[in-house]
């Protein structure tokens, strides 16, 4: 699996599927998953409501809708920081989970966003650390995972953790 790097919008990345930082109800949301939401359209929440809720630390899927050439969302649910040992197992998972569903449905494209490190506190630099650890440990027919940071800090903490 080849992991690149980008800044840019997640909902305009040429990719099989993009993962949103989902909440377990599997809502919608502020930030990215808002963002996400509003691009696919009403039906993306429709969906999502059969498949609440979500643990954190799992992924479900969905079609894009309103997002093509994207054809699925994925939606993981990342940890509320809480500064213990746990958040970084379950934001690995929200990370391996993603790409497992990936492969249930044959996407060998798949763009991340920085998962847990908005409103959920997780500080960016450790969460970079643990995304690129999980990425690259993970077991997946993904071929290409991008990592797309909306802004500056998360850019240069994926940066130094790709090393």
């Amino acid at each position: 699996m080849r992991i690149e790097l980008v800044r840019g919008d997640i909902t305009a990345q040429y990719v099989d599927a993009i993962v949103t930082a989902a909440n377990s109800a599997l809502r919608g949301g502020g930030g990215v998953d808002g963002a996400v939401h509003a691009a696919a359209g009403p039906e993306l929440l429709v969906a999502c409501r059969a498949l609440a809720p979500c643990p954190t630390g799992d992924a479900v899927v969905t079609p894009a809708y309103r997002l093509a050439p994207i054809r699925w969302v994925i939606h993981a649910v990342g940890p509320v920081w809480s500064g213990t040992p746990a958040d970084a197992a379950l934001l690995a998972s929200a990370y391996t989970s993603s790409l497992t569903r990936a492969d249930e449905v044959g996407a060998t494209s798949v763009a991340f966003p920085s998962i847990s490190t908005g409103v959920y506190g997780y500080p960016v630099e450790e969460a970079a650390q643990v995304s690129v650890a999980a990425l690259r440990r993970a077991s997946t027919d993904v071929e290409l995972v991008r990592l797309v940071a909306f802004g500056n800090r998360a850019h240069d903490a994926w940066a130094a953790a790709l090393g």
